[in-house]
């Protein structure tokens, strides 16, 4: 079954067809005129040899045993000696009859019975007059055979440079086109992620407002409590626009710090304790032995950390653990929550952006992953590290963060 092309797909097709009918054009233009370039090289070289043998055939005016391909007319006082098997409606008699009064060697091409011959004809000065009669249709056989030849290498050629030129066209507009469909899916999905923090600032900014209205029956202490949260969703979506922004290019990330992972988790776990308080969750975090400084950018390391305790604390029920420790001389941080875990189907697209795992049969609940997992796979790349689903074998999901130590 043939698998149905995507818009930005077409856009590439139809591009590499047109670079490919135009390459095809273009070499198409180039054969014409090498083509035109070889044909007058080779009628001016011919014509030379052609005459070149006329002229020795006229010197030596041996009726007897005139060059292959070539006859002889010498006439004397009226009287014509011609070559044995001259053609039919040859000599020319007018030629010889006006060569006389030319006084001048005459060469032209004549056709008889559809046989194409070159006639030189040339007075002598004892009153002689001698013709030379070649047989063109040797090489006339000959120069279309070459053409012939070189017209079917031109259609192959110009087969081979339109599919060369189609293909080398798609490999170049491929990647435009991936950056299209990115770049169109990122827009979409980045809308939906943001909706929900939106409508959140647009409704508590209208209950703000109402309350305020009516002055005398405001509630502070709810005002207040409102504009916190009015507070705290923009603060959220700060968070989220600052993720898609470093996620569009993640190459602005310099990784010449040396820093000091435990320090990096213990901000992070201190800044997400409220987050963690208001959805129930106790957040720990353990430190085993000394962990060596990682070289890479601070700010970036604490991004994709708090992106890993963020999803943990959202998805727990009530408790997520952050552990700190080294191995194979990387610097490993394992942050567990027990939560719904992560289904198996989704392990090998979960650090894509805005991945959804199936609805849970029980609970009927779904871990969506919006951008945050995606930037941490970003950021981690770009340290030289990984990050990745460790099965534990109980409930619950843990995302394993390996850098390298420096």
């Amino acid at each position: 079954m043939n698998r149905v092309r995507s818009a930005d797909e077409r856009v590439v097709w139809r591009a590499a067809r047109r670079i490919g009918l135009q390459t095809a054009v273009s070499v198409a233009v180039a054969l014409v005129g090498l083509a035109g370039v070889v044909a007058l090289v080779d009628l001016h070289g011919r014509r030379q040899a052609e005459d070149l043998l006329l002229d020795r055939s006229i010197t030596r005016a041996d009726v007897t045993d005139p060059p292959s391909g070539v006859w002889l007319v010498i006439r004397h006082d009226g009287r014509d000696a011609i070559t044995p098997g001259m053609p039919p409606g040859l000599p020319d008699s007018t030629e010889l009859d006006d060569a006389s009064a030319r006084h001048a060697i005459h060469t032209i091409n004549i056709t008889v019975h559809n046989h194409e011959y070159r006639v030189t004809t040339e007075p002598l000065p004892d009153g002689d007059v001698v013709q030379a009669v070649l047989d063109l249709q040797p090489d006339n056989s000959q120069q279309q055979g070459l053409l012939e030849a070189f017209l079917i290498a031109g259609l192959v050629g110009l087969v081979v440079a339109a599919g060369v030129g189609a293909l080398l066209a798609r490999l170049a507009v491929q990647p435009l086109a991936t950056a299209l469909t990115l770049q169109r899916r990122f827009v979409a999905d980045a809308g939906h992620e943001l909706r929900t923090p939106l409508t959140l600032l647009t409704t508590r900014a209208q209950l703000i407002r109402r309350a305020l209205r009516t002055t005398a029956d405001t509630d502070v202490e709810a005002v207040r409590s409102d504009v916190e949260r009015l507070v705290a969703d923009a603060h959220h979506l700060t968070a989220i626009l600052e993720d898609m922004l470093l996620a569009v290019d993640s190459r602005g990330i310099q990784t010449d710090e040396q820093v000091s992972l435990p320090s990096v988790v213990a901000d992070v776990v201190e800044s997400a304790r409220p987050l963690a308080d208001e959805h129930g969750v106790v957040l720990s975090y353990a430190i085993t032995g000394e962990p060596p400084l990682v070289p890479g950018a601070r700010a970036a390391l604490r991004r994709a950390v708090t992106a890993l305790v963020d999803n943990a604390v959202r998805h727990a029920d009530d408790e997520v653990r952050v552990t700190i420790s080294t191995g194979g001389g990387d610097v490993v941080v394992d942050v567990a929550d027990d939560g719904p875990g992560i289904a198996p189907e989704i392990a090998s697209t979960l650090f894509n952006r805005f991945a959804t795992s199936p609805s849970d049969g029980l609970t009927g609940t779904s871990r969506r992953y919006g951008i945050g997992l995606a930037l941490v796979s970003e950021i981690v790349t770009r340290h030289g590290g990984t990050v990745s689903v460790v099965d534990t074998g109980h409930r619950g999901a843990t995302l394993r963060l390996r850098i390298p130590a420096a």
